[in-house]
């Protein structure tokens, strides 16, 4: 049975929450969501995109999303990028894709003002 636009946006909400779930567990900075759903021609609906101070802590963020989606929603990246190295991980949840950066590399490659026709949503830092 299809799904109606209703029940895909509350799935996106609910996988999106507990990505930044994940994040927030290992003190990721710097979060914002951008939604890409309107924008003609973009490669998914939404990126997450965060920093971490370390490639340990690069690394960390990546294994905390994926355990706290598994666990919350039952799901699982499609595919994942960048795990060797930990200064860029991506993770692709299809629908929303996820950049984990160090926090230098982030700063070079500026995804955000990339997409800057898109929705943003900045997240506070706990601290």
């Amino acid at each position: 049975m299809l799904k109606t636009l209703e029940e895909k946006e509350l799935d996106a909400k609910i996988l999106i929450d507990s990505i930044i779930d994940g994040i927030q567990d290992v003190k990721g900075k710097d979060i914002v969501v951008l939604n890409l759903s309107e924008l003609p021609n973009a490669v998914t609906d939404f990126f997450i995109i965060c920093s971490g101070e370390s490639s340990t802590q690069v690394e960390s963020l990546a294994q905390s999303i994926v355990r706290k989606t598994r666990e919350d929603v039952k799901e699982k990246p499609w595919h994942q990028e960048g795990t060797r190295n930990a200064e860029w991980v991506l993770l692709d949840y299809v629908n929303i894709v996820v950049h984990i950066f160090y926090k230098d590399v982030r700063e070079f490659y500026n995804l955000e003002n990339l997409w800057a026709d898109a929705e943003r949503i900045d997240i506070p830092n706990i601290d």
